[in-house]
């Protein structure tokens, strides 16, 4: 295949049962990959020309036509639902009937079934209202004059479904309430839009994440879609496309496979207007710099970019997770260090919300008490399969050099240092890590690559920063992931409610959820509760550049297709009942993932009531 003057991409890395009382669909089996699970060039050709085709007339579809295209897809993302998640427990050796499963139904069928149907609603009211519903009083200014808009929960039935979990969007600078709404739905505020081609570059062997970004670009931005994915990764991408056929079938949405020069030959095809890609930094960097090495610095520092285009990115990077000094009480300690060893178990580590760097207080009381815990937490949890498949070498390569320590020592004093060394927890067999966590890190080590790669294999790393003093933590503590970690996507703060009666806490933690360089922050909740949830925007702080790209540029998801974002703020309580779904200990949990996306397609409250009857019994 004759590929332009672009570096070949290398393939991308990804950022993500009991009978269940929920209404029975059709079951769909996962199609095989074909013997080449490349797209000829000849196709690859026919599809951009077909889309080229369909991208005037979709972008000027009614509001309304998009709305019904988006609810006649939902029948057919049902019906491959459990065919998707037995695929994905198949790659990573979880027993697709047991509640280990619950994570495969949680972060996949779940969210894109949430997501095509809250669109098919923003559709709706853009074509009776001009734009999405926001709340009355949604939008409001902060003591500082910044913009905020609160967009989670938008129903009751949200609560129900998610707990008490809220969502605010804070706003650019400059931005007012009045740029707010006029700004709301950009692309459906122009009168003769004239659309295009966009390229949604997929992530190794996971459909879901790319399909909702692909999504994303079709009914938020107007684009027409060319969605590649990674030959590993062409069953799913088979099953997404049967299961989409209402937008297969229109000439919206095409599947292309292919390897390294197949995508780089499709990012320079003069038929694709823009490029969203999905994956590592590296790749990204790759596809707009050359690869590594003198040449791309070189680039890099000029400006010169090899491909010319549109670039939007959701990628991965170090996601930090940060302890607020104070005494915690034992329940609330356990039931975050829950919190946090869900977010390392899910998926093994692999996937752009996975925490991988735990920021403690120099001298916290608590140290041995949290990491007693979280190593009972993690022995809980039978090793899992290294999901991906560059793992095994990558947690090889981060813990080489690195003193073995027995875990029982990551228990002394806090008045001692954390030992420096590698605590391995569990036996892993063939193909599996263990969990594993990594201490006596320096915070001011720039060359540290634990704060700059993602581990892939469930491992956690842990510094200790600033001191017991709750101010002087978060100043230090954001400066070190601002400074030291690479990426921008998501950060957890862990906070006691009571801390923040004291004024001088309170506005430490407001300026910290300023000054974090991040898309998303979470206190008391994992970052992955605002992809779950969809609303909110999903993406790297915007402070990034296409040199400096960290997590990526743009937000995906954002229903209520808000411009103008900074990032998304989530709080939640720091201890909830009954138990969420997502944490690894939750017995039905696979359950409540089944009526879920049920209920996904048909909200009402009988399918409400049979999910929370679910999780009531985790």
């Amino acid at each position: 295949m004759p590929v332009p003057e672009v570096v070949a991409v290398t393939e991308l890395a990804p950022g993500s049962a009991a009978s269940s009382g929920a209404a029975a669909v059709p079951a769909v089996s996962t199609p095989r990959a074909p013997r080449s699970a490349e797209t000829p060039p000849a196709e690859l050709d026919r599809a951009l020309s077909e889309l080229g085709d369909a991208a005037l007339g979709f972008a000027r579809m009614p509001a309304t036509e998009k709305a019904s295209l988006l609810r006649s897809s939902l029948p057919g993302l049902l019906a491959a639902a459990r065919a998707e998640v037995e695929a994905s427990c198949a790659d990573r050796g979880l027993d697709p009937g047991s509640a280990a499963s619950g994570e495969a139904w949680l972060a996949g069928p779940c969210v894109t079934l949430s997501q095509v149907r809250r669109l098919a609603e923003a559709l709706e009211d853009i074509a009776a209202r001009g734009r999405p519903r926001l709340d009355r009083g949604a939008v409001r200014a902060r003591a500082d004059g910044r913009i905020e808009v609160e967009v989670f929960p938008t129903r009751l039935k949200d609560t129900a479904l998610h707990g008490p979990l809220r969502a605010r969007v804070l706003m650019q600078p400059g931005a007012t309430r009045e740029s707010v709404r006029e700004e709301q739905a950009r692309f459906y505020q122009q009168r003769d839009p004239e659309g295009g081609v966009a390229l949604v570059l997929g992530a190794g062997d996971v459909a879901g994440v790319p399909l909702r970004e692909a999504l994303h670009k079709l009914f938020v931005e107007g684009r027409v879609v060319a969605l590649a994915m990674s030959p590993r990764s062409a069953p799913l991408g088979a099953l997404m496309e049967r299961a989409l056929a209402p937008l297969v079938a229109r000439g919206l949405l095409r599947f292309v496979y292919g390897g390294a020069d197949s995508r780089a030959y499709l990012a320079a095809h003069p038929a694709v207007s823009e490029v969203h890609v999905t994956g590592p930094a590296g790749a990204h960097d790759a596809l707009v710099w050359g690869p590594p090495g003198p040449t791309q610095a070189r680039r890099r520092a000029s400006g010169e970019r090899l491909l010319d285009k549109p670039i939007s990115s959701t990628l991965g990077g170090a996601s930090p997770v940060l302890v607020m000094p104070w005494l915690y009480g034992g329940d609330e300690l356990w039931f975050q260090v829950r919190c946090l060893a869900s977010q390392v178990v899910s998926g093994a580590s692999h996937g752009s919300h996975a925490a991988s760097v735990l920021v403690l207080p120099r001298g916290f009381t608590q140290r041995p008490l949290l990491l007693r815990m979280l190593r009972r937490a993690l022995a809980a949890v039978p090793p899992r399969r290294a999901a991906h498949p560059e793992a095994e070498a990558r947690y090889a390569a981060l813990i080489a050099g690195r003193a073995p320590i027995e875990p029982e020592r990551l228990e002394a004093s806090a008045d001692v240092p954390l030992p420096c060394g590698v605590a391995r927890i569990g036996a892993p067999g063939p193909g599996e890590l263990p969990w594993t966590l990594i201490t006596g890190l320096a915070a001011s080590d720039a060359a540290e690559p634990l704060f700059s790669t993602e581990p892939l294999g469930g491992a956690l790393s842990v510094v200790e920063v600033g001191s017991s003093d709750p101010v002087e933590f978060l100043d230090a503590a954001t400066r070190f992931c601002n400074e030291r970690l690479r990426g921008s996507l998501g950060a957890t703060i862990v906070v006691h409610p009571m801390s923040e009666e004291d004024p001088a806490v309170g506005a430490a933690i407001d300026r910290a959820l300023l000054d974090l360089r991040y898309g998303v922050i979470a206190v008391n909740q994992a970052p992955a509760a605002a992809h779950a949830a969809v609303v909110p925007p999903w993406g790297g702080h915007p402070g990034s550049t296409l040199a400096d790209i960290r997590s990526g540029l743009g937000f995906v998801h954002n229903t209520t297709m808000l411009a103008q974002v900074e990032k998304t703020l989530l709080r939640a309580p720091l201890t909830a009942f009954p138990r969420p779904p997502g944490f690894y200990d939750h017995r039905r949990s696979h359950v409540v993932g089944e009526r879920l996306a049920a209920c996904a397609v048909d909200p009402g409250w009988g399918s409400v009531a049979r999910v929370v009857a679910a999780a009531l019994r985790g």
